[in-house]
């Protein structure tokens, strides 16, 4: 047999389940990944990192999944690659290796640096460097908590090939954690590119823990044991194709519906998916269900790098505080949102009387009457609901105010108020993201182990990526019924998965049957999109909706951008990571022949 390279997927964000790990060594793999690093979790370790300058990393990776797991570690022989440095690798680093010794193994632990650049704000500032998406001015320095390029797969590799048991890094792209392994287990040069495409989407299909193998699946019942679910692993051979599998007899589901919503989650432009190593394009790939839980990925195609590393940046922008308060009985949605409006009224005033402005924005959302949903909600007439008050304002001393009268609907408003669900609400900094890029001559990667340093410089191709490079696919049919038709909702004809990309969100459409995809397209045309989720546009300036073919996988996607009230932690919307809108666009009616769904 061919060689193939076993690389699981433990973790797909910090506070994960500790369960996988074990799982997936006993499995027998060959390496383990866990990705702790969202945009969000950045900011978390910046603020920790402010408080104690040896923190910044996640101390989970120590404290539960390196000591409970050592001794598998070392009788296994996998080899464990993880982004839990976060700001801080070489502390992670010396955490792990006390540990190792305490229980009496020996272990060569290497770290990847160079991500941070935080000592560099002032040579941006001069630059005059602007947001990536939107143009906006660079942020104040001093409220400024983490500065981070990602990073490619590359130290990764130069690790390994240094003997390395245990590779921990900083800011990498998620999926670096498996292509690095994958370049040094099968040598692939920088410029094979259709290679680097395929590892890089092994990658993203594991990155996301469960999620690969029948986490947050469309067809949730079709998905065993979630208690015991299993997270997946990818099989991977020299030429790209890789098969994803899961532990033999867990929970979970692997199928050719689970592997194509996770590769459409998050993504944008799925045929210029950029990172540090290489653009990919999902267009023509092709799904195989080769067994029980098994389902092979081929055709994965590649363009060079752009030579550029995007550059993350979180920041501080004002204070928040969130509150909620459960009213129930009769007409609660009406009671609740009228009692709601009450409190920032009354608040402002008492702002106004201290000479303080009112609050920069506010937002009532009423868990139970389908907020969420805008005008598509179908659940007003309800009789209990979570009232979700959120306010912003620059200066936190307003937010004590609006804390110290939150409580007093509880005996002077709205009947049925029950009052303390949550206890008293808490006012926190809200964190931005700021994104650019920088050339990657500029940030030279750092490998270091048992003493040794060795430089990575970055990816620089002889012709850097552009868009002309792309062949896009030719438009799908659309079509309508001719004679007897039916509506049924989308999620008869089709599987979805959406997620976040900064102020956006996608929306990847997978048809059930490729017949059933014309008649999608019919549905789901421009405007209809834009219409369905207009309530998501509050405050766009720019508000647009790109929409992409994936004919490999009869799917396609949508792109929805700054469509999420900034996103992430500097949002004050329900669904800030955007999980739940594939499930609401699920629910629109497709006209479709009679004949067709019978």
């Amino acid at each position: 047999m061919s060689k193939l390279v076993r690389i699981g997927g433990a973790g797909g964000f910090y506070g994960d389940s500790s369960v996988a790990p074990r799982q997936l060594l006993e499995a027998g793999v060959d390496y383990l990944i866990m990705d702790y690093l969202a945009e969000a979790t950045m900011s978390a370790l910046g603020q920790m990192r402010r408080a104690a300058p040896e923190a910044g990393y996640a101390t989970d990776v120590v404290d539960w999944i390196w000591k409970e797991n050592i001794k598998l570690f070392k009788e296994t022989g996998a080899k464990f690659v993880t982004n839990a440095g976060g700001l801080n690798p070489r502390v992670c680093a010396q955490k792990m290796q006390d540990v190792a010794r305490e229980a009496g193994h020996d272990f060569k632990i290497a770290i990847v640096e160079g991500d941070d650049l935080i000592e560099r704000l002032d040579t941006f500032i001069d630059e005059g460097v602007t947001e990536l998406y939107k143009g906006e001015a660079f942020p104040q320095k001093d409220k400024v908590l983490t500065a981070n390029a990602y990073l490619g797969a590359q130290p990764i590799a130069a690790a390994l090939a240094a003997g390395a048991d245990v590779v921990i890094t900083g800011r990498v792209v998620d999926s670096a954690l498996t292509l690095g392994p994958l370049i040094h287990e099968f040598g692939w040069g920088a410029d094979e590119y259709d290679k680097l495409s395929a590892g890089s989407l092994a990658g993203h299909v594991i990155e996301c823990g469960a999620q690969g193998s029948g986490g947050l699946f469309t067809d949730w019942e079709e998905v065993s044991d979630w208690a015991h679910i299993g997270y997946p692993i990818v099989e991977c051979e020299a030429d790209g194709a890789f098969t994803v599998t899961k532990p033999e007899g867990s929970g979970g589901l692997v199928s050719e519906a689970v592997v194509a919503e996770q590769i459409l989650y998050e993504v944008g432009d799925p045929q210029a998916y950029m990172l540090p190593d290489v653009v990919c394009d999902f267009t023509k790939l092709k799904l195989e269900q080769t067994g029980k839980d098994r389902v092979r990925v081929t055709h994965a195609v590649g363009y060079a790098p752009t030579g550029r590393y995007k550059v993350s940046l979180t920041h501080e922008d004002g204070y928040r505080c969130i509150a909620v308060m459960p009213v129930v009985g009769r007409q609660a949605a009406q009671k609740a949102e009228r009692q709601a409006e009450a409190v920032v009224i009354r608040v402002e005033e008492m702002l106004r009387n201290k000479q303080i402005g009112p609050f920069r924005a506010q937002r009532t959302e009423l868990l139970g009457a389908e907020a969420s949903y805008g005008a598509n909600s179908r659940a007003r007439d309800v009789r209990e609901v979570v009232c979700k008050l959120a306010v912003e304002h620059d200066d936190p001393k307003a937010l004590n105010y609006f804390i110290r009268e939150f409580d007093s609907p509880t005996t002077s408003m709205s009947v049925g108020t029950t009052g303390w669900f949550a206890g008293r609400p808490q006012v926190t900094p809200v964190m931005r993201v700021f994104s650019f890029t920088v050339d990657t001559a500029d940030v030279p990667a750092r490998m270091e182990m048992n003493g040794k340093t060795l430089v990575v410089e970055g990816p620089k191709p002889p012709k850097a990526f552009t868009e002309a490079m792309i062949e896009r696919p030719e438009p799908g049919d659309v079509k309508t019924p001719n004679g007897s038709a039916v509506s049924v909702p989308l999620i008869d004809l089709a599987w979805a998965r959406s997620g976040d990309k900064g102020d956006a969100f996608n929306v990847g459409v997978i048809a059930r049957k490729p017949e059933y995809l014309p008649f999608i397209r019919a549905a789901l045309s421009h405007d209809a999109v834009m219409t369905y989720f207009a309530h998501e546009f509050e405050g766009a300036e720019n508000p647009a909706l790109d929409i992409y073919e994936l004919p490999g996988l009869n799917a396609i996607n949508f792109h929805l951008k700054e469509s999420l009230g900034g996103g992430q932690f500097s949002t004050l919307r329900l669904d800030a990571l955007a999980k739940g809108k594939a499930q609401q666009l699920l629910d629109y009616p497709v006209s479709v022949p009679a004949e067709l769904v019978a």
